[in-house]
């Protein structure tokens, strides 16, 4: 929280004038990217800030946002990729490293989708290293990391268009003494949207089968 209220008083201005001549959506695919790729900058106060201005530009915040912060990804899947286990047990050490490779294997693509969402503290390099390390399929990493972003700062917009920017603090303030119900609350949401998805698809499917069984029967009947 500390280094959070730090970034918002030394560099928020900067970073805005600095950037303010390519307009919020594409600063936040800019900051995104750095943010994934290099060195961390706080990605969640800038489009709290941006979608305060402009709430109407919600989906494309978090679209621009979400896009940056999954090519950005790119670096460390590749350190992790390249480097292969050893870099991420001196990072994260080897009882660490066990748990999260048995998670990785277990849940696959959810197994990055629910840290994606979680909120700035999370160390979520470390898994992004790890899908490196166990090749996970790259579109999938790509997916998986623009998926659970995307979730992740819709939340947050509609959160500041309904509360005001001071819910950020609030979030941070959760997350920091409860991280047991926070992780459990997204993990709920993520299965949620995930069983809508797949009911989506096999209906869409049946939707296709049944269309492509008519059409034959018109075509026999002709």
């Amino acid at each position: 929280m500390k280094a959070l209220k730090h970034f918002l008083v030394r560099y928020k201005a900067w970073i805005m004038a600095a950037l303010a001549p390519l307009g919020g959506v594409w600063a936040v695919f800019i900051i995104g990217l750095i943010d994934a790729s290099f060195f961390g900058i706080p990605l969640d106060p800038i489009i709290a800030y941006y979608v305060a201005l402009n709430p109407r530009k919600l989906i494309a915040y978090a679209v621009m946002a979400s896009l940056g912060s999954a090519i950005g990804s790119t670096v460390p899947y590749l350190i992790g990729y390249k480097g292969g286990e050893a870099v991420v047990v001196k990072k994260i050490g080897q009882e660490r490293f066990a748990r999260m490779h048995a998670l990785s294997e277990k849940y696959g693509d959810m197994a990055l989708i629910i840290p994606a969402l979680m909120p700035p503290g999370f160390p979520f390099k470390a898994f992004e290293l790890m899908a490196g390390v166990t090749e996970m399929r790259y579109l999938h990493f790509w997916m998986s990391i623009f998926v659970g972003r995307l979730l992740r700062f819709i939340i947050l917009g509609l959160l500041i268009v309904a509360y005001g920017p001071e819910i950020l603090h609030f979030l941070a303030d959760s997350f920091a003494h409860h991280r047991g119900a926070f992780f459990a609350v997204v993990a709920v949401l993520v299965v949620v949207i995930v069983l809508l998805v797949r009911w989506l698809n096999e209906h869409s499917k049946q939707a296709a089968a049944h269309a492509a069984e008519a059409a034959q029967a018109t075509g026999d009947a002709a």
